[in-house]
Protein backbone atom coordinates (compact mmCIF):
# COMPACT_ATOMS: atom_id res chain seq x y z
CA UNK A 1 0.00 0.00 0.00
CA UNK A 2 2.33 2.45 1.06
CA UNK A 3 4.78 1.77 -2.12
CA UNK A 4 2.02 2.82 -4.33
CA UNK A 5 1.05 6.24 -2.29
CA UNK A 6 4.89 6.71 -2.80
CA UNK A 7 4.78 6.07 -6.43
CA UNK A 8 2.70 8.90 -6.77
CA UNK A 9 3.28 11.57 -3.93
CA UNK A 10 7.07 11.35 -3.76
CA UNK A 11 8.15 14.12 -5.93
CA UNK A 12 6.03 16.23 -3.13
CA UNK A 13 7.36 15.65 0.29
CA UNK A 14 4.57 18.09 2.38
CA UNK A 15 1.93 15.53 0.32
CA UNK A 16 3.76 12.47 1.67
CA UNK A 17 3.83 13.94 5.11
CA UNK A 18 -0.07 14.40 4.76
CA UNK A 19 -0.87 10.89 2.95
CA UNK A 20 1.06 9.13 5.73
CA UNK A 21 -0.80 11.27 8.85
CA UNK A 22 -3.87 9.77 7.18
CA UNK A 23 -2.91 6.16 6.65
CA UNK A 24 -1.59 6.68 10.53
CA UNK A 25 -4.51 7.97 11.93
CA UNK A 26 -7.07 5.63 9.77
CA UNK A 27 -8.16 9.20 7.95
CA UNK A 28 -10.29 8.27 5.21
CA UNK A 29 -11.17 10.78 2.15
CA UNK A 30 -14.40 10.90 0.01
CA UNK A 31 -15.52 14.00 -1.68
CA UNK A 32 -12.45 16.06 -1.58
CA UNK A 33 -13.09 15.59 2.43
CA UNK A 34 -11.70 14.15 5.36
CA UNK A 35 -12.75 11.65 7.64
CA UNK A 36 -12.79 9.13 11.04
CA UNK A 37 -15.06 6.87 10.42
CA UNK A 38 -18.26 8.99 9.45
CA UNK A 39 -16.81 12.16 11.47
CA UNK A 40 -15.14 14.81 9.15
CA UNK A 41 -12.24 16.70 9.75
CA UNK A 42 -11.04 19.68 9.34
CA UNK A 43 -8.39 20.32 7.00
CA UNK A 44 -6.81 22.82 9.09
CA UNK A 45 -6.38 19.88 11.78
CA UNK A 46 -4.47 17.52 9.55
CA UNK A 47 -2.07 19.95 8.30
CA UNK A 48 -1.17 21.30 12.16
CA UNK A 49 -0.78 17.67 12.61
CA UNK A 50 1.40 17.00 9.13
CA UNK A 51 3.40 20.77 9.87
CA UNK A 52 2.30 21.62 6.34
CA UNK A 53 -0.39 24.39 5.33
CA UNK A 54 -3.82 23.90 4.54
CA UNK A 55 -3.40 24.32 1.00
CA UNK A 56 -1.22 21.12 1.07
CA UNK A 57 -3.59 19.20 2.46
CA UNK A 58 -6.45 20.64 -0.07
CA UNK A 59 -3.75 19.58 -3.13
CA UNK A 60 -2.68 16.07 -1.57
CA UNK A 61 -6.95 15.48 -1.77
CA UNK A 62 -6.99 16.88 -4.94
CA UNK A 63 -4.63 14.17 -6.47
CA UNK A 64 -5.75 11.87 -4.40
CA UNK A 65 -9.12 12.38 -5.40
CA UNK A 66 -7.84 12.56 -9.53
CA UNK A 67 -5.86 9.17 -9.18
CA UNK A 68 -7.63 6.13 -9.24
CA UNK A 69 -5.42 3.78 -7.23
CA UNK A 70 -5.15 6.47 -4.49
CA UNK A 71 -8.84 6.98 -4.45
CA UNK A 72 -9.60 3.28 -3.88
CA UNK A 73 -7.17 3.41 -0.81
CA UNK A 74 -8.06 6.63 1.13
CA UNK A 75 -12.10 5.58 0.19
CA UNK A 76 -12.15 2.64 2.29
CA UNK A 77 -9.05 2.98 4.49
CA UNK A 78 -10.32 2.51 8.44
CA UNK A 79 -8.94 2.89 12.61
CA UNK A 80 -7.71 -0.16 13.45
CA UNK A 81 -8.97 0.52 16.68
CA UNK A 82 -7.78 1.36 20.10
CA UNK A 83 -4.97 -0.27 21.50
CA UNK A 84 -5.01 -1.41 25.13
CA UNK A 85 -1.16 -0.78 25.56
CA UNK A 86 -1.34 2.55 27.40
CA UNK A 87 -3.86 1.73 30.05
CA UNK A 88 -3.10 -2.23 30.60
CA UNK A 89 -1.59 -1.79 33.51
CA UNK A 90 -4.19 -0.06 34.97
CA UNK A 91 -6.53 -3.21 34.16
CA UNK A 92 -3.77 -5.28 35.35
CA UNK A 93 -3.29 -6.97 32.04
CA UNK A 94 0.17 -8.11 30.58
CA UNK A 95 1.98 -6.75 27.56
CA UNK A 96 4.87 -8.61 25.23
CA UNK A 97 6.43 -6.23 22.50
CA UNK A 98 8.94 -7.89 20.11
CA UNK A 99 11.12 -6.30 17.75
CA UNK A 100 12.02 -8.20 14.69
CA UNK A 101 15.05 -9.02 13.23
CA UNK A 102 12.90 -8.81 9.82
CA UNK A 103 9.34 -7.63 10.15
CA UNK A 104 8.30 -9.70 7.36
CA UNK A 105 9.74 -13.01 8.81
CA UNK A 106 6.59 -15.49 8.98
CA UNK A 107 5.80 -16.90 12.26
CA UNK A 108 6.80 -14.15 14.71
CA UNK A 109 3.09 -14.14 15.63
CA UNK A 110 2.14 -17.20 15.50
CA UNK A 111 4.86 -18.66 17.58
CA UNK A 112 4.18 -15.72 19.81
CA UNK A 113 0.70 -16.73 20.07
CA UNK A 114 1.73 -20.20 20.58
CA UNK A 115 3.79 -19.60 23.56
CA UNK A 116 1.01 -17.49 25.17
CA UNK A 117 -1.51 -19.85 24.71
CA UNK A 118 0.75 -22.78 26.06
CA UNK A 119 1.45 -20.64 29.39
CA UNK A 120 -2.36 -20.67 29.66
CA UNK A 121 -2.05 -17.26 29.10
CA UNK A 122 -5.42 -15.76 26.31
CA UNK A 123 -4.74 -12.47 24.07
CA UNK A 124 -6.61 -9.69 24.50
CA UNK A 125 -5.47 -7.89 21.57
CA UNK A 126 -2.72 -8.17 19.02
CA UNK A 127 -1.44 -5.08 17.14
CA UNK A 128 1.32 -5.65 14.23
CA UNK A 129 3.22 -2.39 13.12
CA UNK A 130 3.07 -2.22 8.99
CA UNK A 131 6.74 -2.67 8.41
CA UNK A 132 6.33 0.00 5.18
CA UNK A 133 5.05 2.75 7.94
CA UNK A 134 7.21 2.49 10.83
CA UNK A 135 10.91 2.31 10.96
CA UNK A 136 10.98 0.25 13.35
CA UNK A 137 7.97 -1.61 13.09
CA UNK A 138 6.97 -3.78 16.53
CA UNK A 139 4.24 -7.03 17.60
CA UNK A 140 2.70 -5.91 20.60
CA UNK A 141 0.34 -8.55 22.03
CA UNK A 142 -1.82 -7.82 25.53
CA UNK A 143 -2.72 -10.80 27.46
CA UNK A 144 -5.21 -11.45 30.13
CA UNK A 145 -2.93 -10.95 32.69
CA UNK A 146 0.84 -10.18 33.64
CA UNK A 147 3.53 -11.77 31.21
CA UNK A 148 5.63 -14.23 33.06
CA UNK A 149 9.92 -13.08 32.48
CA UNK A 150 10.48 -16.99 31.89
CA UNK A 151 8.90 -16.66 29.04
CA UNK A 152 11.30 -14.28 27.27
CA UNK A 153 14.09 -16.93 26.63
CA UNK A 154 11.32 -18.88 24.90
CA UNK A 155 10.46 -15.86 23.06
CA UNK A 156 13.95 -14.89 22.00
CA UNK A 157 13.97 -18.33 20.43
CA UNK A 158 11.64 -17.60 17.72
CA UNK A 159 12.89 -17.28 14.39
CA UNK A 160 13.20 -13.32 13.12
CA UNK A 161 13.39 -12.06 16.71
CA UNK A 162 15.41 -9.61 17.78
CA UNK A 163 14.08 -7.96 21.06
CA UNK A 164 11.45 -8.85 23.68
CA UNK A 165 10.11 -6.59 26.15
CA UNK A 166 7.54 -7.20 29.29
CA UNK A 167 5.48 -5.12 30.97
Amino acid sequence: MWSTIKKYLEGYPERLKVARILVENGLSTRDGKIYLNQIEIPPLRVARAAGVDRRTVNETLKVIRANRELKLIFEEIRPAGHSLKEIAKYLNLGVLEITPVDAKTPGILANSAMILSKAGLSIRQAIVDDPELSPEPKLTLIAEKKIPGELIPELLKISGVAKVSVY
